[in-house]
């Protein structure tokens, strides 16, 4: 038997389609991460993220098994469409928007995964990244957005553009503004990361 983990998501998916369920598993470890990281973002409730997680991969695990998946090739940003339009479906359904806010009862950077690292380097670690939280909190939401799906979720921006539903113009624009505004809210602040 092969070692999943070598295969590529296609091999996963279509290992799975064949009854393999090591290949669902490992599909899920490969993506659980940067999938879990982005739905937390952007709901900023950990209960309700991993809600929306497992719907995500309900949906998922449905669609292939249906053998309806065309997305070849493009895996992580299919997923990410479903799960986005999970959480957006959600705030839709108590007629609010998504605003992106810290989580008192779980910090999102336990949820990545870093090198070991010192003790000391670990508290400055997480106090920048709290620094970069609390600022990307003050964000126009459109600019917060962009940000958060580029560097946590690693998309392209003509994957934030299409998930969106804007043009890759206005995705670049968004993330501009939302840089230059951290900027100066770092410089003002005097902040240092």
């Amino acid at each position: 038997m092969q070692i999943t983990y070598k295969l590529s998501d296609e091999q996963l998916i279509s290992l799975f389609q064949k009854g393999n369920s090591l290949a669902l598993e490992e599909l899920v470890y490969r993506h659980k991460d940067k999938l879990y990281t982005s739905i937390v973002l952007l709901v900023k409730d950990a209960f309700l993220a991993e809600d929306i997680f497992q719907d995500t991969f309900i949906k998922i695990i449905d669609t292939i098994r249906a053998e309806r998946y065309t997305e070849k090739g493009k895996f992580l940003p299919w997923a990410m469409r479903i799960a986005h339009n999970l959480c957006v479906d959600h705030f839709r359904k108590i007629k609010r928007t998504p605003i992106v806010r810290t989580s008192d009862d779980k910090d999102i950077f336990n949820v990545l995964s870093f090198s070991e690292s010192s003790a000391e380097e670990k508290l400055i670690i997480r106090q920048s990244h709290d620094r970069v939280r609390r600022m990307l909190d003050l964000l126009p939401e459109e600019q917060r957005e962009v940000i958060i799906l580029r560097h946590y979720a690693e998309l392209s921006f003509k994957e934030i553009a299409d998930l969106t539903k804007v043009s890759i113009n206005t995705a670049l624009g968004r993330m501009r503004y939302g840089l230059i505004n951290l900027r100066k809210m770092m410089t003002e602040k005097q902040i240092a990361l």
